[in-house]
């Protein structure tokens, strides 16, 4: 139908101007490949084990010759730096699944007919991890190797709520198909001088939104040189204004929090995380401090940083100052954009401790004047206050998408925690606030997704067949348990009866063949093992000398061999 009215229209246009008529739409007809995802919606997240299925269908206008078809899951991570003359861009893939398609399926001969539907249906699982192959770059430590080669999530466009990314770094997960017609090409007779170049005739593209899901790490080592953040921090009491009475010092010290557990479609939080505070006050005059200060205010935010580079990360880029040294050959951004915690209702009061602190006895001779730094020290109160307190973290998955904690190779993706602690020290007698001020802390806070309950049965981890549980048994390590109670009687009854045939629970008996073993006893009078343990039953004693490898004999089969006693 549209090409007939594209006709009658280019007609009506001939007659009235004397034009030729416009024939290129009807010369060359656009053909159609589409990618059909099974059960999938706009909003839809996919994570780790999830299964990606659907059907590929090709209509073309006319006849077209292929020699490929060509299904793939591909991920790659894309870096643009805006330069003086064209911006450029840098894109590393790191994942690519193909699905074969048999030949059995193409249309002999290989030509996609005229109006022809052709449907090819294709399976893809999401993985948990990539190949080594995925990162081969040289100079990384382990830990960071162990990063990249884990899954990047989708950032940078397609999801409903902001990702918090920049549009120079960008991470992006497509089911691709192709129709590909090779062109050999030879340069010689030998094979190798022969290439195969490979035309893409017609393309289908279907993007996807991916949360792979990550472990939680463990604490990051966080040293003065990581200047993105502040564990500790000290502030000065005073009553009310900047030159007013001092109360004294108050220290804050910030231990890093838990990961935040994310669900599996990034919409709500599993694991809510808290953030443990140590707080130590130091009073001026101990004598003027009727109670300590108090954490009567906390606000935070959380702030999204995004590293990306031209080359390899060959660091961690939120750890140390190497990120930004400025005599680099790569090309290097960093983005990084806040949004408010929501406020925390409720603080919970933090009882404060006092201690005592280790002074040295003057000896009444000093070389150092009061001015000194250790003269300062020593004047310093001798009690201080000591207290903790958690405060509860709270993450707005209703505005924004929260992407997972990774380290690719050419972009990362970290959080810090800021927060506002605002503490006073309240009045004795009006119950209010003679003065506070404000303790400001950043701490990493790592991202998680937590794992789907599906995915042990997606990474192939159902029930095992007999012949697999039957190896796992023969290769399950023996564990030496404590003596039950019920064998000690046995045992003992054993010993007693040697006891009264002439023998002494202290001398071993040595060369009295049982038959099909030695019995042996050690200096306790307990059997030693390989030895006969009197009045024991078969399956007793065969539960006895089940021991751990390394402890028994190897066989001429080369497997692990028990040592079993016949019972007297």
């Amino acid at each position: 139908m549209a090409a007939t009215a594209s006709s009658t229209s280019a007609s009506s246009a001939h007659d009235a101007n004397d034009l030729p008529p416009l024939t290129r739409d009807l010369a060359f007809p656009k053909s159609d490949i589409r990618v059909h995802l099974k059960d999938h919606y706009n909003a839809k997240v996919y994570t780790s084990g999830s299964p990606v299925k659907g059907e590929v269908t090709i209509v073309t206008k006319r006849d077209v010759r292929f020699d490929l078809i060509q299904i793939v899951l591909i991920g790659n991570t894309k870096a643009s730096f805006d330069g003086m003359s064209f911006p450029q861009e840098i894109t590393h893939t790191f994942l690519k699944m193909v699905m074969p398609v048999p030949e059995s399926t193409y249309p002999l001969p290989k030509v996609l007919e005229t109006g022809e539907t052709y449907t090819i249906p294709f399976n893809f699982v999401i993985p948990s991890q990539l190949t080594i192959n995925a990162c081969n770059h040289k100079r990384l430590s382990d830990q960071l190797q162990d990063h990249h080669v884990l899954l990047p999530p989708s950032m940078g466009g397609g999801w409903e709520k902001d990702d918090m990314a920049p549009r120079m770094a960008r991470v992006e997960y497509s089911i691709k198909a192709r129709v590909l017609r090779e062109t050999i090409s030879s340069t010689g007779p030998r094979p190798e001088n022969t290439t195969v170049r490979r035309t893409r005739i017609m393309e289908g593209t279907h993007n996807i939104q991916v949360l792979p899901s990550t472990p939680e790490e463990p604490p990051l080592n966080i040293t003065p040189k990581d200047r993105l953040y502040t564990m500790s921090k000290s502030k000065t009491l005073r009553k009310s204004f900047i030159l007013s009475t001092k109360l004294g010092k108050i220290t804050a010290e910030a231990h890093q929090p838990s990961a935040a557990v994310i669900s599996a479609d990034g919409n709500s939080l599993v694991s809510r995380p808290s953030m443990r505070v140590s707080l130590t006050f130091d009073p001026e005059n101990p004598s003027n401090i009727t109670s300590p200060p108090q954490i009567t205010g906390v606000s935070g935010k959380l702030t999204a940083h995004t590293f990306f580079s031209s080359g390899t990360i060959s660091h961690f880029p939120n750890l140390g100052e190497q990120w930004n040294t400025p005599y680099v050959t790569d090309r290097r951004g960093q983005f990084f954009t806040s949004v408010s915690l929501p406020p925390v209702s409720s603080i919970p009061e933090a009882p404060w401790t006092q201690k005592m602190r280790n002074q040295r006895r003057d000896s009444g001779y000093s070389t150092e004047s009061s001015s000194s730094p250790a003269a300062k020290e020593k004047q310093k109160s001798p009690v201080y206050f000591t207290s903790t307190v958690d405060i509860p973290i709270t993450l707005p998955t209703d505005k924004k998408t929260f992407v997972p904690t990774f380290h690719g190779c050419i972009a990362s993706r970290v959080y810090t925690l800021s927060l506002s602690l605002n503490i006073t020290t309240p009045s004795d007698k009006k119950k209010k606030s003679n003065g506070g001020t404000r303790v400001n802390l950043t701490v990493p806070l790592q991202i998680a997704v937590e794992q789907p309950r599906s995915q042990g049965l997606a990474a192939g981890l159902e029930l095992p067949t007999f012949e697999e549980a039957q190896a796992d048994e023969h290769l399950r390590p023996r564990v030496l348990q404590v003596m039950s109670e019920e064998m000690r009687e046995e045992v003992e009854r054993g010993r007693r009866n040697r006891d009264s045939w002439g023998g002494t629970g202290s001398q071993p008996v040595s060369g009295q063949s049982t038959g099909s073993s030695w019995e042996t006893t050690g200096p306790d009078g307990l059997p030693e093992y390989g030895g006969d343990v009197t009045g024991q039953s078969q399956e007793q004693s065969n539960e006895q000398e089940d021991r751990l490898p390394g402890y028994g004999e190897v066989g001429e089969s080369g497997r692990w061999r028990r040592v079993v006693a016949d019972a007297a």
